[in-house]
This record gives structure tokens, C-alpha cells and sequence, in this order.
């Protein structure tokens, strides 16, 4: 097995375990007293992490020269996705029992929940144009263009769950504060010069 299928495969069983522990906490009712709840925190946390960790690829790369790190990108976004397609089944069956007029009606009422829709349907094209062939029907480019919409359903995301507190935001800021720092760490790359001690702050690659 190559180096980069074993990676793969690390990627993935660690991906799932949170996955495999929800469904034991709820096959042994391990959920608290408000089960719906706590499915819901569950996949939004889970999306949240793996959408940071999608944009954390490229600055890591970057950073320590570790290049094999691209090859991981696509499989850690495609598993935010797939978390987050599972936080928005569990709203619409727990929470609105597939009552889509009471959705329409949620996403009016409560901004937070305008600001988690929009996040996750702006993955959903990045998911569609994630294969290879999809890449070079689209060119390099405008492929790499559409993907930069991540970044913008990463703050999304984040906003989506600062806004969902209403006590205790040190986890939401902790998040914010690492997208922050990814974000900053793109504009230094792209916008800073680079190749002398005083300017750059990052290796390039």
C-alpha cells in the first residue's frame, strides 16, 4: 500500500469515529435528556471541524514543506460536507419533522439559521466539482476560483454557531480565532512579498 493510500485510509477511519460513537451514544440512549439536541451540536460541530481542517491543508503545506498534505484536501471536504449534509437531516427530521413550510418560516424568524443554510449550500458545489473530471472540465482556474467558496462557508459556519450560543461563546470564538488565523495566513501568502526574512513570514513551497 502507497504512503498516500495509507493516509487516505487514516483520514477516513478517523473521520467516521465520531460518526460510529453517535450512533452508539443513540443505540444506548446515551444522549442526554434532549436527544434531538444533541445530534444537532454533534454534526454542526463535526462540519465545523472538518471545514477548518479543509482550509488548514494548504497553510500546514505551505508551512512545513509537507506537499503530501494536497493529496488529503479533497477527502477532508467531501467529509465536511458529508457532516453537514447530516446536520441539515437532522434539523429537518428531528427538529421540523420534514415540515418544510415550518422551515421557510425558521429561516425567516431566525438569522442564525439563514447564515447555516447559506454556508452549506455554498459546499454543495464544492462537492459537485470535486472530482478530477470535473476539475479539468471546469480548467484550473475557475476550478480553484469556485473553491475559494470554502473559506466563505468556513465564516459562515462559525458565525452560524456564535450567533446559536447564547451563553458560553468560547468555543465559537475559538473557532473563529483559528479561521482568523488561516485567513490571515492566505492574505500574508498572497499579498505579502516574499523571499527576505523581513518580509516573509511564510516558506513558500
Amino acid at each position: 500500500m502507497s504512503s498516500t493510500r495509507f493516509s487516505k485510509l487514516v483520514v477516513l477511519i478517523n473521520a467516521l469515529i465520531p460518526l460510529a460513537l453517535l450512533l452508539f451514544d443513540v443505540a444506548r440512549n446515551n444522549v442526554g435528556p434532549n436527544p434531538q439536541e444533541f445530534a444537532l451540536r454533534t454534526t454542526g460541530m463535526l462540519t465545523l471541524v472538518f471545514l477548518t481542517l479543509t482550509i488548514a491543508i494548504t497553510p500546514l503545506r505551505k508551512t512545513f514543506s509537507a506537499n503530501s498534505l494536497v493529496k488529503l484536501r479533497r477527502m477532508v471536504g467531501l467529509f465536511a460536507f458529508f457532516y453537514g449534509c447530516l446536520h441539515l437531516l437532522a434539523y429537518l427530521w428531528l427538529d421540523r419533522v420534514f415540515d418544510f413550510l415550518s422551515v421557510g418560516q425558521d429561516v425567516v424568524r431566525r438569522p442564525f439559521i439563514l447564515i447555516g443554510m447559506t454556508a452549506f449550500f455554498l459546499m454543495v458545489p464544492l462537492a459537485i466539482t470535486s472530482t478530477n473530471n470535473m476539475v479539468k472540465r471546469l480548467g484550473g482556474k475557475r476550478w480553484a476560483l469556485l473553491h475559494k467558496l470554502v473559506y466563505v462557508a468556513a465564516i459562515g459556519g462559525v458565525l452560524h454557531f456564535w450567533m446559536l450560543v447564547k451563553s458560553d461563546t468560547r468555543l465559537p470564538l475559538t473557532f473563529a480565532f483559528i479561521v482568523g488565523v488561516l485567513l490571515l495566513h492566505r492574505l500574508l501568502v498572497k499579498y505579502v512579498p516574499q523571499g527576505t526574512p523581513q518580509t516573509s513570514l511564510f516558506p513558500k513551497d
